[in-house]
């Protein structure tokens, strides 16, 4: 039994070295151009009839990079991901941007309610009736605290 396997092995091997051989002087043969009678250009692997002017051709050149495909992909994927990075970094520095606006914006409407209530603008705030209590100054110098330390989280510093 072992030796029909290794016979059939051996006849496949041989069969795809043939095909092999068969393709490689296919591809190196000589191709022929010639006009036949009725003016048509015929193209052909076998020589021309006797009589017959023909020009011989070489065959098709090898491709110039057999890795230029994989290589080409390559570069599209390195593209793709530069851009998509870009598109990130630009999407966060938009996000930055706006953080930064929004803490700016915030230290202008803390600054000026330090500036109204040291200016002797009254704090007020609701009882649990919904009416207005007026604070005292120890009201008031609390408020004056808690917006310092609001400033100093949106202003970065205190004034």
């Amino acid at each position: 039994m072992q030796i029909a396997a290794k016979a059939r092995y051996l006849a496949l091997a041989c069969s795809a070295g043939a095909v092999a051989f068969a393709c490689v002087t296919a591809a190196s043969a000589a191709m022929y151009k010639w006009t036949d009678a009725n003016g048509r250009v015929v193209y052909s692997d076998q020589p021309p009839p006797d009589g017959v002017k023909a020009e011989m051709i070489g065959p098709a050149p090898p491709p110039a990079n057999p890795n230029a495909t994989r290589e080409m992909a390559n570069k599209e994927a390195e593209l793709k991901k530069r851009q998509m990075d870009r598109a990130d970094a630009d999407a966060k520095a938009q996000k930055d941007q706006a953080q930064s606006q929004q803490r700016r914006d915030l230290c202008l409407v803390v600054r000026g309610k330090i500036k109204d209530i040291e200016g002797g603008a009254q704090v007020y705030s609701y009882n649990d009736k919904g009416e207005r209590v007026i604070a005292d100054d120890a009201g008031r110098k609390a408020e004056i605290a808690k917006l310092r330390e609001s400033e100093t989280k949106f202003c970065g510093s205190s004034t």
